[in-house]
């Protein structure tokens, strides 16, 4: 009798997760919102596992095979140059899942995995993917898109390095560094040709009212109105050229960032002097995205 009521319970369970044939839910705002999730054929799946093949291959023209002539024609050159420049990379998924959105002829192929990069020049990087294939009706890839994480003990392309210390210990000691996007490179750019074409009104618009500028030789100078045509003024002219602009902030910090510029600036003045060195500068940027304070260091050019 037990083994009857347990044979039954098990057939009345199974018969409840057979009933699950739909579930999630599509949210973009389209004709489709609002529609669940179906499985899709596993055939899918074994087409991209294919396509991955020849991408660990770095057979460009195989891999594209899969792809419909459109989005092979958007990709090939992209995908030439980067198997060129690869020594070795291997993808490794270890979940795939084919999946489809109820009243659509795409199916989107779901696939978690392992990659490790080896390039021509040496650098190595270690990811965890999770992609999205996405196949139309007649089982080609139309789309992909890709998220990724970086192993922590890549030798670059982290989100997060370095260490901040300050002069002085503070709340920030020991923290990590990360990129600043808030238009600083741009800033600085603008701010190189308005200097070079000795703008002073253009170069005065970049900078946060009262700014400081510790100079190399020990002089600070306070940014007042009028300083940078007044200075501009002494000069024949002058050449500032960067070949490095680096903005920097303090991870978990407000948006107030650093950057650093590396360059060569020279000026001929009116009496014929030259002055030409090599400047290592940081620019402060305050939470206006103005440059509130600058210090700068300098070395003579090499004879």
């Amino acid at each position: 009798m037990k083994r009857i009521l347990l044979a039954l319970s098990l057939t009345i369970g199974c018969s409840a997760l057979a009933q699950i044939t739909e579930a999630g839910k599509w949210l973009a705002n389209n004709e489709l919102k609002g529609s669940p999730y179906t499985l899709a054929s596993d055939e899918h799946m074994e087409l991209t596992l294919q396509s991955i093949d020849a991408y660990n291959a770095g057979d460009v023209e195989k891999e594209l095979s899969f792809y419909t002539e459109e989005m092979a024609n958007r990709t090939r050159d992209y995908m030439t140059n980067y198997h060129g420049e690869m020594k070795k990379v291997t993808n490794k998924p270890w979940a795939m899942i084919p999946v489809q959105v109820k009243g659509s002829d795409d199916v989107h192929m779901l696939v978690w995995s392992n990659e490790t990069r080896e390039w021509n020049n040496g650098s190595k990087q270690s990811l965890y993917l999770m992609e999205v294939f996405s196949f139309n009706k007649d089982k080609k890839i139309n789309g992909f898109a890709q998220w990724r994480n970086f192993d922590p003990k890549n030798e670059f392309g982290l989100t997060s390095g370095g260490k901040f210390y300050g002069k002085k210990d503070n709340e920030h000691t020991g923290k990590k560094l990360v990129f600043s996007n808030r238009g600083e490179v741009e800033a600085i750019e603008t701010l190189i040709a308005n200097y070079n074409k000795m703008d002073g009104k253009a170069c005065e618009e970049i900078f946060a009212e009262n700014a400081v500028f510790d100079t190399y030789d020990g002089q600070r100078i306070e940014l007042v109105d009028g300083f940078f045509q007044e200075y501009f003024d002494t000069f024949e002219s002058i050449s500032w050229k960067a070949y490095g602009i680096v903005p920097l902030k303090i991870e978990n910090t407000d948006p107030q960032s650093g950057v650093l510029v590396t360059s060569i600036e020279k000026r001929v003045g009116k009496d014929g002097t030259v002055w030409e060195k090599e400047l290592v500068e940081q620019f402060y940027f305050n939470l206006e995205g103005k440059i509130q304070y600058v210090v700068q260091w300098s070395r003579d050019l090499e004879k």
